[in-house]
């Protein structure tokens, strides 16, 4: 429903955040009781001024915001360290460099006082929490990845060897192997290589399509890319959505690098990633969410109106479902007014203007986009976003992706109900090659460039494009 996979997909940075602004608070509440209950009791929990008017209420301000600060600057990556020592020395180094600052603060600042027992008191209950902290979080962090929902579902290219050898890997278990591409199983033994792997093996020439959607791959580790025997596969791959890396298990590195390594073994490049991952992400999704849930009950009275009219003039149903392409090209069931009529309904086939298949109700339901009301409810279970690409039927994509270059790019995050194309007029996808190759450019563009306030944006002027622009939705 929230897509949190997506939002860990590339890196740990929104958990990682997470963890931060959780323990800045768990210091500051420590504090703050502990300013309290030092000389009142616990019926003045709630009396703000004791704590403003405490000895120590500049200390614990200092203190609460350099370390925020400095658990961001001393970050080492963006990949969250189970390793419970490793962070909870962190912890230590940033508290310990805030004390430092505030201690020399203290020289220049007046009427900066506390008691060496109280300073020495305060940090062991930092120091507390910290230690429970780290270890409830290493608890959360694996029990998320046991839900699949930070997991990294992956297939694996290579050949028999190489995918062998990473398979073979103590990696971290965020990683998951759902399956791989064999790209020398002809000079193999099927039974061997099968009883070996443990994995679903796939030759070069599968549907790729096929395979990212029944697996729901986030990403493609390319072992050792660089070589001839990978071009082929590595041509045909990189025609799709899905994130796609370049992993060299020849250049296996102990040392720090400042380069992008998986697990400290190996060194790996992105081919293509999408920037749909981490906060951003997740601010798109909290947004999408609360827009969405004002809108259905803002907009009831008027989805009431249209529903009444679609009954009277051809009864039931009045939602209409059918199969679109989602993130990654997984597809999802799609949720419309029904604005055709039932006795001559074709799923695949395209609104055209003047359609004889629409409603008398149905041009005006679709002139000002009444008609994608339910989709709303899209957006709610996670389909769908508010702003995205427009998503196609997947007959049409199937259709197209065989002469259309990047077609299935467009698919690197959630479609949407409105976009970057749909804003400069392109709402009518149609069957024609040109509209399409259009509104590819215009979609392609939104996802290179894509940030929260681009969309804020997009959802401005949709109502003026539904004003400026004419045409039917497909």
């Amino acid at each position: 429903m929230f897509r949190l996979e997506k939002v860990f997909q590339n890196d740990d940075k929104g958990f990682i955040y997470l963890v931060n602004i959780f323990k800045t608070f768990i210091i500051f509440s420590s504090l703050y009781i502990f300013s309290i209950l030092k000389e009142n009791s616990i019926y003045d929990m709630f009396n703000y001024k004791i704590f403003i008017n405490s000895s120590i209420y500049q200390f614990i301000i200092l203190l609460t915001l350099f370390f925020f600060l400095f658990s961001f600057v001393l970050k080492d990556n963006y990949q969250y360290d189970q390793t419970f020592f490793h962070s909870f020395r962190k912890d230590l180094l940033v508290l310990s460099g805030s004390n430092f600052l505030i201690l020399i603060l203290g020289f220049f600042l007046k009427d900066f006082f506390y008691q060496i027992i109280i300073f020495f008191l305060i940090n062991f209950i930092i120091i507390v929490n910290l230690f429970l902290t780290n270890i409830i979080f290493n608890y959360v962090y694996n029990f998320l990845i046991d839900k699949n929902i930070i997991q990294r579902n992956i297939m694996l290219v290579g050949n028999y060897f190489e995918v062998q050898k990473i398979i073979n890997s103590k990696l971290d278990h965020i990683y998951i192997f759902k399956c791989c591409i064999i790209t020398d199983i002809k000079n193999h033994n099927n039974k061997i290589v099968k009883s070996v792997i443990k994995l679903p093996i796939f030759g070069e020439n599968e549907d790729i399509r096929t395979i990212l959607e029944y697996h729901h791959l986030g990403q493609i580790w390319i072992l050792n890319a660089g070589s001839d025997s990978k071009e082929k596969i590595y041509k045909k791959i990189i025609n799709f959505s899905v994130d796609t890396l370049n992993v060299k298990l020849n250049s296996r590195l102990k040392k720090k690098t400042s380069k992008r390594l998986i697990n400290n073994l190996y060194q790996c490049e992105y081919f293509q990633k999408s920037n749909f991952y981490g906060m951003n992400l997740l601010f798109k999704i909290i947004i999408d969410k609360l827009f969405s849930i004002f809108l259905l009950f803002f907009l009831s009275p008027i989805f009431i109106f249209a529903a009444i009219i679609i009954y009277f003039e051809d009864g039931l149903p009045i939602i209409f479902i059918q199969n679109r392409t989602g993130w990654d090209g997984r597809r999802f069931k799609i949720y419309k007014l029904r604005s055709l009529k039932k006795s001559n309904f074709d799923r695949t086939v395209p609104v055209k203007k003047n359609d004889e298949r629409l409603l008398k109700c149905g041009k005006f339901l679709r002139r000002w986009g009444i008609d994608e009301y339910p989709q709303f409810l899209n957006v709610l279970k996670g389909d769908m976003s508010l702003v995205g690409p427009k998503p196609h039927m997947v007959e049409h994509d199937l259709d197209h992706s065989s002469n259309i270059s990047n077609i299935l790019k467009r698919y690197k995050c959630s479609p949407g109900i409105t976009g970057w194309a749909q804003v400069h007029g392109i709402r009518n996808s149609g069957l024609k090659s040109k509209i399409i190759k259009k509104r590819i450019v215009y979609d392609l563009w939104y996802l290179r460039n894509w940030n929260i306030f681009l969309d804020f944006y997009i959802i401005f002027i949709t109502a003026f494009a539904l004003i400026k622009y004419k045409g039917d939705e497909d």
